[in-house]
C-alpha cells in the first residue's frame, strides 16, 4: 500500500520539476507564494497544515490532500488530530467529499505502513 506515497511523490517532483523548466515568473512566484505561507509564523506549521488539509479535502483536490497528510506525518500530527481535522472538512464539504475522504484515509494508512 505504500506503493501510493511512492508513486504521489514521484509524480509531483518529476512533474513540478517539468513545470519550473520552464521559467515562468508568475508560476515560480505562486511556487515560492505556497511555500512561504506554510512556514511557522503567527500559526504553527501543524496548525496551517491542518487548515491546508481541511480546504483541500473541501475544495476536493485529491492531490493537494495527499501532500497536506504527508506533511502532516512528517511533522508528527496524530491519526486523531487529522481525523479530527478530516470530520471538520466532510461537515463543511458534505457528503460530496466522503470519496475524497476515503481517499484520504487510504493515503494516511499508507503512509503508517510505510513508516513502520
Amino acid at each position: 500500500m505504500s506503493d501510493i506515497v511512492d508513486e504521489f511523490n514521484s509524480y509531483r517532483e518529476k512533474m513540478n520539476s517539468r513545470i519550473l523548466e520552464d521559467n515562468n515568473k508568475i508560476i515560480k512566484r505562486i511556487f515560492n507564494l505556497d511555500t512561504n505561507a506554510y512556514m511557522e509564523g503567527a500559526l504553527n506549521v501543524k496548525t496551517k497544515e491542518l487548515l491546508g488539509l481541511v480546504a483541500s479535502v473541501v475544495l476536493r483536490c485529491d492531490d493537494c490532500v495527499r501532500y497536506h497528510l504527508e506533511t502532516c506525518h512528517k511533522e508528527g500530527l496524530t491519526k486523531e488530530e487529522v481525523v479530527e481535522s478530516l470530520s471538520i472538512a466532510t461537515l463543511v464539504g458534505g457528503t460530496i467529499v466522503i470519496p475524497h475522504l476515503r481517499r484520504a484515509y487510504e493515503f494516511w494508512d499508507a503512509l503508517e505502513a510505510k513508516a513502520s
